[in-house]
């Protein structure tokens, strides 16, 4: 029977786990996309007239050809090098490896390099990768240059200097304070000076009137030369001096507190086990002002919640729901600012100027009391 085995036959089965997998390289044909499994079936292949037809018009315009093909390998190798190794310095056999591993991938041979190393070494040339030789073989890294990369890690290096900047302006502020209080301990320090008295002739008298019937005496006390302190620190200079000491310390506070802000200030505020309300109209007015629990946060904006009073899992943005506010003495968790994933208990509310006071119950700041807390700033805690 000639030509090709019909579906379902033994043969065709045969056939196709013949197939399977990768064959040889040299046997593949990229302008037919043929890829013969031996030396006598890629020789038929070649005379055959389909190929030389394929011949003909590789003939016409050669160049294009090869220079369309070689940009496709090597947009494919850089895409997977990029997409799974990312800026890592990997192996360059291991990627390629990874790259043929698809039956559907360009092969090498229709390309303008003959081997790997070529390939390889025109990476480095073009500046697309960073390339070296080991004993292990060639190794690649690839230049990530998206403008979203390179304005993230700019992004990233500025506030990196911003933070420390303001670690040496506190250090440089400390700095200050800590001399500033060895200055004013210096000058309060006690001097002493020799004691005179005013008027040599004045004499001291000691009446002492014992049962005894004795006989009273004067007791002339002799001129004595005594040494006093002339300056004592008085209790308004060491109360100045501890509201002194206060008022640094409350500065260094605050602004470490600033700093806390500018770190954990963030566009998103979804945290796992808060009480939030539905404000959308979307998913129609069944939901509408309903309270659920935040079961799950995905992608930072998007959370899976589960309605309080009923049995029903949402998926919601950060935009279709708010904060909820509980009532005093009642557990929260700060969502957003200096404060953010400690809970807390919520003091006092304000609600004239849309803010409230509260008490950290977590970390190393417990007992503290924050006030003027904004409301999208803290939510009730799930209990």
């Amino acid at each position: 029977m000639g030509g090709k085995a019909e579906k379902g036959t033994p043969k065709y089965i045969a056939n196709k786990i013949k197939a399977k997998g990768l064959q040889k390289l040299r046997w593949y044909c990229q302008m037919c996309q043929k890829q013969c499994r031996d030396e006598n079936g890629f020789k038929c292949h070649t005379m055959s007239e389909s190929h030389q037809r394929q011949l003909l018009l590789f003939a016409d315009n050669s160049s294009k050809y090869i220079d369309d093909f070689s940009k496709e390998f090597a947009d494919g190798y850089i895409e997977l090098l990029s997409r799974q190794f990312g800026t890592k310095r990997v192996n360059a056999n291991k990627v390629y490896q990874d790259y043929i591993s698809n039956r559907d991938h360009l092969h090498m041979n229709a390309t303008q390099w003959e081997t790997l190393t070529e390939f390889v070494k025109w990476l480095g040339r073009e500046g697309k990768c960073v390339v070296d030789e080991t004993e292990k073989g060639w190794f690649v890294a690839y230049i990530d240059r998206d403008p979203a990369t390179i304005a993230a890690l700019e992004a990233k290096a500025k506030k990196e200097k911003m933070d420390k900047d303001d670690q040496e302006r506190m250090l440089e502020f400390i700095q200050k304070q800590v001399e500033k209080g060895k200055k004013d301990k210096v000058d309060e320090e006690p001097k002493y000076t020799e004691f005179k008295r005013e008027s040599s002739q004045e004499k001291l008298t000691l009446n002492l009137n014992l049962k005894r019937k004795t006989e009273e005496k004067k007791v002339d006390l002799p001129k004595a030369t005594l040494f006093t302190k002339t300056k004592e620190p008085s209790k308004e200079s060491s109360k100045k001096q501890k509201m002194d000491s206060k008022s640094a310390l409350d500065d260094i506070m605050e602004m470490q507190e600033k700093q806390k802000e500018r770190a954990n200030r963030k566009d998103y505020w979804l945290t796992e086990g808060i009480i939030v309300k539905i404000v959308t109209k979307s998913l129609g007015d069944k939901f509408y002002k309903r309270k659920a629990i935040v079961e799950n946060v995905f992608d930072k904006y998007g959370a899976q919640v589960k309605l309080i009073d009923e049995n029903v899992k949402l998926k919601l943005d950060q935009n279709h729901v708010e904060t909820v506010i509980p009532s005093a003495n009642r557990p929260i968790r700060f969502v957003n600012g200096a404060y953010r994933g400690l809970r807390g208990v919520l003091r006092d509310i304000d609600t004239d100027n849309y803010c409230c006071t509260v008490e950290v119950s977590e970390g190393p700041l417990t007992g503290r009391i924050v006030k003027n807390v904004q409301y999208e700033d803290i939510s009730k805690l799930a209990t």
